[in-house]
């Protein structure tokens, strides 16, 4: 075993302790909460280690990024998330190798994702990032839509071909009335999850929570924890 193996086992070991932890706390089956390990800044050897341990969900944020490392792992069974504020240039090589784009926040978006979805005979996974920061129509300073631009996505989505509708995203707001209040965010996400499923059933995803507040993330309901640092160590900055 390599250095480097050994170091990001013993990062996923500490992360999954956290993770039953908290699922126990809870009071929630263990396999309720999905592991995705966010990979940015690090190299596709990284990715083949951690699918090496276990890890079949990763995510990145830059597609210039995760094109390539996406590709050099295109033999492992991985399922790719991407997480990142997605500008419209983009869209037709996310589409390529994305099997979940985490970061659907305007009209403009559904339409080019759908559009790129189409040409590539795939059908693509989306959730509607919510800005817990963004006035009544507005979007957030990290990208998402306001909470009550929620239904107008949604039902765009559900007449996109080529997109299936998961469920809704957070980050963790650092202005507004829920900075710092990282479990009071994630319950009005939960909030808003349970409004879209009762019309909606199958749109079940709830991602939320990173390396600092998966704990918090847990107990409010989320299906689905983002985790980069607590796995890969401090990032390195990029140029």
């Amino acid at each position: 075993m390599t250095d480097r193996t050994a170091e990001l086992a013993e990062n996923l070991a500490r992360v999954e302790e956290r993770i039953t932890a908290a699922c126990a706390a809870a009071e929630r089956p263990r396999e309720e909460v999905t592991l995705i390990v966010v990979t940015k800044t690090y190299p596709a050897s990284d990715v083949r280690i951690l699918h090496g341990l276990g890890v079949r969900d990763v995510a990145e944020n830059r597609d210039q990024d995760a094109a390539p490392k996406a590709a050099a792992c295109a033999d492992l069974d991985l399922t790719w998330h991407f997480v990142g504020q997605l500008q419209t240039n983009k869209v037709r090589s996310v589409v390529g190798y994305a099997d979940v784009v985490q970061s659907v926040d305007r009209l403009k978006l559904v339409s080019s994702l759908s559009a790129a979805a189409e040409r590539a005979g795939r059908e693509l996974g989306c959730l509607i990032q919510v800005a817990l920061d963004a006035e009544s129509g507005g979007r957030g300073d990290r990208g998402g839509v306001a909470p009550d631009g929620v239904e107008e996505l949604a039902a765009a989505l559900d007449e996109a071909p080529g997109l299936r509708l998961g469920g809704l995203m957070t980050v963790a707001p650092l202005v507004g009335e829920y900075a710092g209040r990282q479990r009071a965010a994630f319950d009005r996400l939960m909030d808003l999850s349970t409004a879209l499923r009762a019309t909606r059933p199958a749109a079940n995803m709830v991602s939320a929570g990173m390396s600092a507040d998966l704990e918090d993330a847990i107990a409010a309901g989320a299906t689905h924890v983002r985790v980069g640092t607590a796995v890969l160590g401090v990032r390195p900055k990029l140029g």
